[in-house]
């Protein structure tokens, strides 16, 4: 079954993708939530109209992501978490805390753009920021343990 995708959607596709799905799927789940179109002949002509007059939109949209990575370049994320003595850290590093860091430093990237393998000791990790169709960045995180304060009584 073929499907037009009115939205991003991870690990299927995005925004105005044409999209070969099983039938249930596109049945029962994407065209009823509202995030694809069945790809019959005029909606395709009306996806190919829209494209050819949000190009020149994309293309700032698609610079702007350029601009991002490119700013954020070889940078490293460092977050300071509590650890025991083995190095393993309490809680876990979250996508939140990497989004918070690079606003912190200029750099708008939303949580749900941002994909990290589970952390769960101090060390150096990487994570992926989906900053457009065509733009990937990779950025170091590095966990570090805070410092504890000394209890001399």
């Amino acid at each position: 079954m073929e499907i037009i995708l009115k939205t991003d959607i991870a690990g299927l596709g995005y925004k105005n993708d044409v999209l070969d799905v099983k039938p249930g799927y596109g049945r029962n789940y994407l065209i009823p939530q509202g995030f694809a179109l069945l790809a019959s002949s005029s909606n395709k002509k009306i996806l190919a109209e829209n494209l050819k007059q949000a190009a020149h939109k994309a293309e700032k949209i698609q610079t702007a992501a350029q601009d991002i990575a490119t700013g954020i370049g070889e940078m490293v994320i460092t977050i300071t978490m509590k650890a025991g003595e083995s190095g393993k850290i309490f809680g876990r590093v979250t996508n939140t805390q990497v989004s918070d860091f690079l606003a912190d430093k200029g750099f708008d990237v939303d949580r749900k753009k941002i994909t990290m393998d589970d952390v769960k000791s101090i060390g150096d990790y990487k994570a992926v920021l989906d900053l457009h169709k065509e733009v990937k960045h990779e950025v170091k995180v590095a966990v570090v343990a805070e410092a504890k304060a000394s209890t001399e009584a």
